[in-house]
């Protein structure tokens, strides 16, 4: 009888606190806490029993689970979320700098040891779902440092802490109830499912619901195990770019010589042309060999990350695949371009990083929200300046009748203005 009891006043709690807030009165940690407890009970619950959660699984996960308030990104009750200034001016660098030489290195090196001693896990994954040794060990390495990188945190306190006053509370919700499922369904146990401090879990970094979508027991022993398991980690990483549309036999993308005849704001997945339509243009491999007879009649894609102040590529679709484990250019560059390297023992990009960047991210939302006024799509006033906003610059640059950089700097600011 003590716990429908304990259930039943945490709900008179709640209540309480929810009307204190919305009169203006501020509520204390154990407060809030108090209503995190009775938010678990009275309208988690319900939710997590429907998906087939029984309430000793539930129990199990939630025992002694209390509020991160350390957590990023959160909203105490009764607040309005507000876009923290910290973040709004946080600088934006030179894309170079997301390709320093240690990262770079050690993710090669440890690579490179892993492709010989797990050579014959590597071929049974590629021979399953198509994707490369080096590719699902360029994305390990850089998840999690091949498993050498701690998660210390528990899941269901990241992920109940976020689900309960997050800025993205109902993407949380979903996750949460997702993690649930995966104890329920006995893949792992409630104690030992650790996560970072954004809810991904083991050493692919997947997020519950891509866990649920994507993992995969590739030791066969029954279990799903991205926590200890190397041949489930690399069968997962394999199986989702594989889910996502990873073309077998196809390269992710080559280093290119762009003439200055070419616009940069070519670039971008909705401006695909032949790779033979690309080479009439001028545009030609960097290091003088030819593109690959079989991508002759198929779609490639130029990508410009810094614009005319950095290297150029033209992509296939497996680049876009990479870029749905990560929404990023650069991250996807990365993966790519150490995977070169630890498979044939590439060196860096032919051409250099320029010294661009130093604005802060306020600075190019400021642009993107007059470039969209100007009739341009800049993809959001997010202060990244992604492969829309790059291209919508170097549009304008062209109708100003100056050379297109397509990328921010203060002189286009202050010019666009």
């Amino acid at each position: 009888m003590a716990r429908p009891l304990r259930f039943a006043l945490g709900a008179v709690i709640g209540v309480f606190l929810s009307l204190s807030a919305g009169a203006g009165l501020a509520a204390s940690k154990p407060e809030i806490e108090a209503q995190f407890q009775s938010w678990l009970a009275n309208n988690l619950w319900p939710e997590a029993k429907a998906k087939g959660v029984s309430k000793a699984t539930f129990d199990q996960a939630f025992t002694g689970v209390t509020l991160n308030f350390d957590l990023p990104d959160l909203v105490m009750p009764g607040e309005k979320a507000q876009t923290p200034q910290k973040q709004v001016q946080t600088e934006f660098g030179s894309p170079g700098k997301y390709f320093n030489a240690k990262t770079v290195n050690a993710v090669t090196t440890g690579g490179t040891a892993r492709a010989g001693q797990y050579a014959r896990i590597l071929k049974a994954v590629e021979n399953k779902y198509g994707v490369p040794g080096e590719i699902v060990l360029a994305i390990w390495g850089r998840e999690s440092g091949y498993g050498s990188v701690k998660i210390p945190y528990n899941a269901f306190t990241v992920l109940g802490t976020k689900a309960f006053m997050a800025t993205r509370k109902d993407m949380f919700r979903k996750e949460l109830v997702a993690a649930l499922e995966i104890v329920q369904k006995g893949y792992i146990g409630a104690g030992s499912m650790k996560s970072s401090w954004a809810g991904a879990l083991g050493q692919p970094q997947f997020m519950p619901t891509s866990y649920i979508e994507h993992a995969v027991d590739f030791d066969g022993d029954g279990k799903r195990d991205i926590w200890n398991s190397v041949p489930d980690t690399l069968g997962s990483i394999a199986h989702y770019l594989a889910q996502y549309g990873w073309q077998r036999g196809r390269d992710w993308g080559y280093e290119v010589n762009v003439p200055g005849s070419v616009s940069c704001a070519l670039e971008g997945p909705d401006q695909g042309k032949p790779f033979s339509a690309w080479e009439k243009l001028g545009i030609t491999r960097v290091n003088g060999k030819p593109f690959p007879s079989s991508e002759t009649k198929r779609e490639g894609f130029l990508l410009m990350p810094a614009g005319r102040h950095g290297p150029a590529f033209i992509v296939t679709r497996n680049f876009y695949v990479l870029k749905e484990y990560n929404m990023s250019d650069l991250y996807a560059l990365f993966i790519g371009h150490v995977g070169d390297r630890i498979a044939r023992g590439a060196t860096g990009f032919s051409a250099g990083w320029g010294d661009v960047g130093g604005l802060n991210r306020s600075d190019i939302a400021g642009l993107q929200k007059v470039l969209e006024k100007k009739g341009y799509d800049a993809g959001g006033a997010d202060g990244f300046p992604g492969f829309k906003t790059r291209r919508s610059i170097g549009d304008w640059q062209a109708k100003q009748g100056t050379a297109p950089t397509c990328f921010p700097d203060r002189s286009l600011i202050k010019a666009i203005r």
